[in-house]
């Protein structure tokens, strides 16, 4: 007969054990409690599917636009609905010198506050680049993703806001209150720089509840197809949109209305004007600012943030990131972490669009009277809008260029988020147990206005969260997975529950 102990004999041990280290008792007993919570939790939120579905698609449903001016009070008026509807008390619609904004508080009477920040625009589309009308949300089967809805809005943001709020309604109807108290603060012109944010964060009562918070998040929906694997950002680049016109009418050379094109044989062209000033903001490979100046605060990478990226170079997929992009090479043939310093570290000037004169099918011999150039500048620690803003008009002025205008039309600085931040901390310890891989990062690439709550008087650590899956922001056939068919990546469920998670983290972290 064995002298080995039994099973039995090793639990019972074990549990003496835990009776007589002084916390562990207590902190099993909660690890249990806070299991027996989620599934409960997790069982509403499977019942409450087909809710949640339906919610994102009447969401994408009502497009509102800034860009646009198109149904801005509509969209806030619904945000404030949806906010209410999932338990948010005294939301009110605020109003800017804009787009309205919308604020709410749900105080459960927890001990830590937690701020969710929401966009309820869209960026505009073309319905004949789709191949479902974009605003129908139609449910897909997508090849090695699953079931997905397609329609403007499915990633950006409405998916993802829409789990977090399908997380509150979950935790409701299994009969409990969220662990923390809950700020959400939302905005109706991300999309164009949120020009009007800060107008709504600074209104006293909203600020007084951000003050109690222990830092921001914005929903997301980024895991890897390739390994569920996540980013946790430690900021984002700030940017800045404008516009640069070229016209007859302000340089007082050429014509002020599209003129016959025989006629540049002696008249000049403001189109050719334009594409002479905007040659001079780059390098001939248009891949770095040449504007004076533009690099003085330009803040060179720490050695952690060299680490950090080093790390991050091991852990993600150059292939899955050219796949993603549809591109082969990066600039200059950069190796893989280079490339990844570059895009973290670099500021940009690109061109989003260039448009004069005549764009329809077949030819018009016109020489146009006007051209303009959309821009958009990409900004990291230390640059400022204002001041990148105004290198360039100095820098074009140097230049002759004076009759060029620049029209902004919105943007933010750059945002950092400390890495020991108790938000941080939580979302790293979140992830962990939830299974997805995570990679601490120096910056997004792309930007949010997060700068509103990371800067005075706010002071909050800020950033993204969030699991499950979701592409083509910005683009056709936009879309965010509800049921997948990859192990290694959430559908709406899982994305639900990840939000879930993270407010019983912040509520129990030290």
């Amino acid at each position: 007969m064995s002298n080995a102990p039994s099973r039995r004999t090793l639990m019972t041990g074990a549990a003496a054990a835990t009776l007589l280290v002084p916390g562990l008792a207590g902190a099993a007993a909660k690890t249990s409690a806070r299991e027996a919570e989620m599934a409960a939790i997790r069982k509403a939120a499977e019942a409450g599917y087909d809710a949640s579905v339906k919610r994102i698609q009447d969401w994408i449903a009502l497009p509102s636009i800034a860009a646009e001016n198109r149904d801005m009070d509509k969209g806030a008026d619904y945000m404030a609905a949806l906010a209410s509807d999932a338990g948010f008390t005294n939301v009110e619609k605020i109003p800017t010198d804009g787009a309205p904004g919308v604020f709410g508080v749900l105080d459960v009477g927890a001990r830590r506050w937690l701020a969710i920040y929401f966009m309820y625009d869209v960026k505009q589309y073309d319905p004949a680049e789709w191949s479902s009308p974009p605003l129908e949300a139609r449910i897909v089967d997508k090849p090695g993703f699953g079931k997905v809805i397609v329609g403007r809005g499915a990633v950006n943001q409405k998916g993802p806001q829409a789990s977090l709020l399908a997380a509150l309604h979950a935790i409701r109807a299994a009969g409990r209150k969220p662990p923390v108290n809950l700020v959400l603060v939302c905005e109706g012109e991300e999309e164009i720089g949120s020009p009007h944010f800060r107008q709504i964060v600074t209104r006293p009562n909203v600020l007084a509840a951000l003050k109690k918070c222990e830092g921001v998040i914005i929903p997301a929906g980024w895991q890897s197809p390739s390994n569920g694997g996540v980013s946790v950002n430690l900021g984002a680049k700030g940017v800045v949109e404008f516009e640069l016109v070229a016209s007859g009418e302000k340089w007082g050379r050429g014509p002020k209305t599209d003129i016959h094109s025989s006629e540049k044989a002696r008249v000049d062209s403001p189109a050719w004007r334009l594409v002479q000033a905007l040659t001079t903001l780059v390098t001939p490979d248009g891949n770095t600012p040449a504007v004076d100046g533009y690099f003085e605060k330009v803040r060179p990478l720490t050695a952690r943030e060299k680490e950090l990226i080093s790390l991050a170079a091991q852990r993600m997929t150059e292939a899955d990131a050219k796949k993603a992009l549809g591109v082969d090479r990066w600039i200059d043939d950069l190796p893989w972490e280079k490339a990844l310093e570059r895009l973290a570290s670099q500021p940009t000037i690109n061109i989003e669009g260039l448009v004069s004169g005549y764009t329809g099918p077949g030819g018009k011999t016109v020489l146009p009277g006007r051209a303009v150039a959309k821009i958009d500048l990409r900004l990291v620690p230390n640059m400022t809008m204002d001041d990148a803003v105004a290198k360039i008009r100095a820098h074009l002025d140097k230049r002759g260029f004076n009759d060029v205008e620049i029209k902004v039309s919105g943007g933010y600085d750059p945002t950092e988020t400390p890495e020991d931040s108790r938000l941080i901390r939580a979302q790293l310890a979140s992830y962990k147990r939830l299974g997805a891989p995570a990679t601490l990062y120096p910056r997004l690439a792309g930007s949010w206005p997060g700068t509103v709550f990371t800067s005075p008087p706010v002071s909050l650590p800020a950033g993204q969260f969030g699991l499950g899956h979701g592409s083509g922001a910005h683009a056709p056939n936009e879309y965010y997975v509800i049921e997948s068919s990859n192990p290694k990546v959430q559908g709406l469920v899982g994305g639900t529950m990840s939000y879930v998670d993270l407010m019983y983290e912040i509520a129990e972290a030290n």
